[in-house]
């Protein structure tokens, strides 16, 4: 059963709404028909079996009519946020994509000193929104209730400021202590918490950032 993502959820009037470019997906693309069984998500928690109703007077909309609520998530225990450093060509495409499978929460790419790439305010915001979609798609393959928001990117300054809002920190690091003291941290966490995830580019991190 296909997964959609709408933020006009009424629980109360037993009934939701598709807009955007899924409209057009399901239309022409997956040429599903009034009637057809859907799921249908608001992207934070809540997932619905639906049906579609009708495509609305313009055929712009999808109508969908609830069924019921589905009990019990598909998220991770504990809500992991990515800060990625900017990798090399379009890795960046690749690692939001399986990371969302993979359950993160967040993704905040991350423009540390040893980057590679370089981008100024306009490219790196066409880069975000093109990331975002990516992150949506991913979330719909993956079967997920949650479309992780991948942030606009931050200096390696602005990120630590970030993070210092989450219990739990990490930096995998070649000088680190050893799987040992690795498996000791994550026992340490806690169902609902938060744990900020810090990945460098291709050359590592400088001494000094891990510092």
């Amino acid at each position: 059963m296909y997964l959609f993502f709408s933020k006009e959820i009424f629980e109360s009037e037993g009934c939701a709404r598709i807009t955007g470019g899924d409209v057009n997906h399901i239309r022409n693309v997956l040429r599903m028909k009034e009637g057809e069984k859907v799921r249908v998500s608001d992207g934070a928690s809540c997932c619905y079996t639906a049906e579609i109703a009708d495509f609305g007077s313009e055929g712009e909309e999808v109508n969908l009519r609830l069924f019921s609520k589905e009990e019990g998530g598909t998220e991770l225990p504990a809500r992991v946020h990515l800060f990625q450093c900017l990798p090399k060509q379009e890795k960046m495409e690749w690692v939001i994509q399986k990371n969302t499978e993979l359950g993160v929460a967040e993704i905040i790419p991350v423009a540390s000193r040893r980057c590679v790439v370089k981008l100024d305010a306009k490219k790196a915001a066409t880069k975000v929104t093109r990331w975002n979609a990516i992150a949506e798609s991913a979330a719909k393959q993956s079967k997920r209730l949650v479309i992780p928001e991948v942030k606009p990117v931050m200096s390696f300054a602005e990120a630590l400021r970030y993070a210092s809002a989450f219990p739990h920190r990490a930096i995998p690091y070649e000088n680190a202590e050893g799987m040992k003291a690795t498996r000791s941290f994550l026992e340490g966490l806690g169902s609902g918490e938060d744990i900020a995830v810090f990945i460098g580019p291709e050359g590592g991190f400088e001494p000094e950032e891990v510092e």
